[in-house]
């Protein structure tokens, strides 16, 4: 059995929980690795799931975290985290704000021929939207929306034809979730295979 990375690196729990929580841009980083991470142990072990693949994170063709096989289609799957700056709570109700971006700026054709340089994520360009919602309850647990379903950009400078290809960069969520997201992907997931079997 490996040692652990704390044993090997010579620190104790406690001073890498202070290393974290001193670094926000680190916290931020690992809390994405880490919703990953158990993303993967909660949901893709579902006897149902296939062909389990992670591509590699520098690959800029490949917009997404997971790709799976779900009734023989092949389905990708985008993880993002809530911002925890964003996080408030009312009356027993949560809201916060995800950032659902490219991880650089970079040139996309759009389905019109248009082409341009942005960090937006395009329709399409994933099939599943899983957003951690760790930040609300301190609990792992996950919301789901169709790529197809979310809001797109209201970027001012882009023409009024562009936006509609285009997901916004930062997208509002509520716990009690509200439409286009849900609690578990499998509907959704369904969804998507019924409507790439169609094309």
């Amino acid at each position: 059995m490996k040692t652990s990375i704390l044993d090997r690196w010579g620190i104790k729990p406690e001073e890498l929980s202070e290393i974290i929580e001193s670094n926000p841009s680190l916290r931020g980083l690992l809390m994405g690795y880490v919703a990953e991470y158990k993303f993967q142990k909660l949901y893709l072990q579902d006897k149902r799931i296939e062909n389990i693949f992670k591509p590699d994170s520098h690959d800029r063709t490949e917009k997404g975290d997971w790709v799976i096989t779900y009734k023989g289609v092949e389905i990708s799957i985008q993880v993002k985290s809530l911002q925890t700056n964003t996080i408030e709570k009312s009356q027993g109700q949560y809201s916060a704000k995800f950032q659902c971006d490219a991880s650089d700026r970079r040139k996309v054709t759009l389905p019109n021929g248009q082409s341009l340089e942005t960090t937006c994520l395009l329709v399409g360009e994933f099939d599943l939207l899983a957003v951690n919602l760790y930040g609300f309850r301190e609990k792992w647990k996950f919301a789901f929306a169709k790529n197809r379903d979310l809001p797109r950009s209201r970027y001012k400078k882009y023409t009024s034809e562009q936006p509609q290809f285009l997901i916004a960069t930062n997208i509002a969520i509520a716990l009690p979730l509200q439409p286009p997201f849900e609690a578990e992907p499998f509907r959704l997931l369904d969804a998507i295979v019924e409507c790439k079997k169609s094309r």
